[in-house]
């Protein structure tokens, strides 16, 4: 059963999903996570609720998976020599309009999040535990260069440091986040709080 289970879900091709997941995130835009359906995007995807059912189980499964789809490769595949150049490097794989973008999507997600429990469990499973893991290796890594130390209390909070400061920029100084924003933000802010070289 198990394998007929999986095989059924794994019928829908890379292309397809892509498209799935890009009409999800249009709708997201257009109405918010609330009044989006499972209707809404079978309609707008010429597909049947059976299939995205049978494939993501549910509406909160299929959001966290389109956010998580429209985000770049890996953090963990980004290896430049030195903690400032992979941060640099994680911030300059989107531009200020994806930056936009992915900014308004998350403001309108973030009330969802805090009054759906599936859509919380969601984005942990498929966005902020995978990113906190591979955040803790470009960590690891800026440990074993020396780089910085182990026991700095600040490693606990550079995920919230990173997310702080995309997030406050639009809510105090009423600005989208953009590149030279977070690169200075990274250089005068979590660099610091970590005592590595900011040159």
């Amino acid at each position: 059963m198990t394998e007929i289970a999986t095989a059924r879900r794994s019928r829908i091709t890379p292309e397809r999903e892509a498209e799935l997941y890009e009409a999800v995130l249009d709708l997201l835009r257009e109405v918010g996570y609330d009044a989006l359906t499972m209707d809404a995007v079978a309609a707008r995807t010429k597909s049947s609720k059976a299939t995205l059912y049978r494939q993501w189980g549910g509406k909160a499964e299929l959001v966290a998976k389109a956010v998580r789809y429209q985000k770049p490769g890996a953090l963990g595949e980004i290896d430049t020599g030195s903690l400032r150049g992979d941060l640099h490097a994680l911030t300059l794989r989107s531009d200020d309009c994806d930056m936009e973008q992915s900014s308004a999507l998350m403001r309108g997600l973030a009330m969802a999040i805090h009054g759906n429990p599936d859509l919380l469990n969601a984005f942990k499973e498929h966005l902020i535990e995978p990113e906190m893991a591979q955040f803790h290796q470009v960590l690891r890594r800026a440990i074993d260069r020396g780089e910085i130390r182990a026991d700095n209390p600040a490693i606990d909070f550079v995920m919230h440091m990173m997310i702080g400061g995309f997030a406050a920029r639009s809510l105090i100084d009423e600005q989208p986040p953009t590149q030279a924003f977070l690169l200075s933000y990274i250089d005068a802010v979590v660099l610091p709080a970590l005592g590595a070289p900011v040159c």
